[in-house]
């Protein structure tokens, strides 16, 4: 998002990090908007991680989800910001959504157990950014990403989701010889992925283009099951060993795949990087820097 932002002309950027600014703190933020005197807020800020790291964590990613999304709305409308861009989770879906998952189904169910408070939480800004527009014309619209990878992603193995967390057991177990990686679930259920450059493209096109209060799903509308997805992970890896399925873990929702028609109709986005062009790009981006860092690390151990 930085990247393409950066790319407008004219156009000044300021990304808060949260060892200057905490977006759960009321405080902070007044701070951050008197500072930066934004015309546009795109909200991407969340505390997120893989099933595992939803299950440790409900209470946490509850409040401080909710926290930051219900006050950085209305103290950007207090402090004169001409528009918001929310940015939700698919996780805001009903558990048992009909696939395609459409925008109209949003509210038709409870969601998945393990990702519900997180879900609902950022699901809130929908709620808000409505009522906010029907009350005080105030301009914000929210987005509904499929999940997301690429470069840049979070590698731990303890809160990541499933696309780094499986490149990395790849990776790892090859460079190391070992003869099997270990997965989650059954690999039965299927999700939707989208390339984080693409998501990137559909958040400026909708912050340039659209003014609605509809919810507007962004993904590519290519649904697969996990199994396949680790066989891909695996080819493009160059991991040859056995793949142990842990059945005793939970699958999280059974299918997620999105209606992408209406993020066309509104505001022209359509994604165009396929899961295996983007998987190619994300393996060989954590390939080239998880090297980096062995090789910084063993620097500095002989320095020492």
């Amino acid at each position: 998002m930085v990247e393409k932002l950066k790319a407008y002309p004219e156009t000044e950027v300021f990304v808060p990090r949260r060892s200057e600014y905490d977006l759960v703190e009321k405080a902070d933020i007044v701070q951050l908007l008197e500072q930066s005197l934004p015309d546009l807020v795109i909200h991407l800020a969340a505390v997120v991680g893989g099933i595992g790291h939803n299950k440790k964590n409900p209470g946490r990613f509850f409040y401080e989800n909710l926290m930051m999304g219900a006050q950085l709305i209305e103290q950007s409308r207090l402090h004169g910001v001409q528009k918001f861009v929310a940015v939700g989770t698919v996780c805001a879906y009903p558990k048992f959504t009909p696939v395609p998952f459409k925008e109209d189904d949003l509210w038709n169910g409870y969601p998945e157990e393990t990702n519900a408070p997180y879900g609902l939480a950022k699901k809130m800004m929908l709620v808000q950014s409505q009522a906010y527009r029907e009350q005080y014309g105030f301009n914000s619209i929210f987005l509904l990403p499929a999940n997301l990878y690429g470069p840049g992603d979070n590698f731990d193995l303890e809160t990541s989701h499933v696309i780094p967390a499986l490149i990395r057991k790849c990776v790892e177990a090859r460079r190391c010889g070992a003869e099997f990686i270990e997965v989650w679930g059954s690999g039965k259920p299927s999700r939707e992925f989208l390339y984080v450059e693409d998501c990137a493209d559909g958040i400026v096109r909708a912050a340039e283009r659209y003014n609605g209060s509809d919810p507007v799903n962004l993904g590519n509308g290519r649904e697969v099951v996990i199994k396949d997805l680790v066989e891909l992970i695996a080819k493009v890896a160059r991991f040859e060993g056995e793949i142990r399925w842990q059945s005793d873990k939970p699958d999280g929702q059974p299918r997620r795949q999105l209606d992408t028609s209406r993020a066309w109709e509104r505001f022209g986005f359509k994604a165009t990087t396929s899961l295996e062009d983007g998987m190619r790009k994300t393996i060989d981006w954590y390939e080239k820097n998880s090297l980096t860092s062995e090789v910084a690390s063993l620097e500095s151990l002989a320095k020492a």
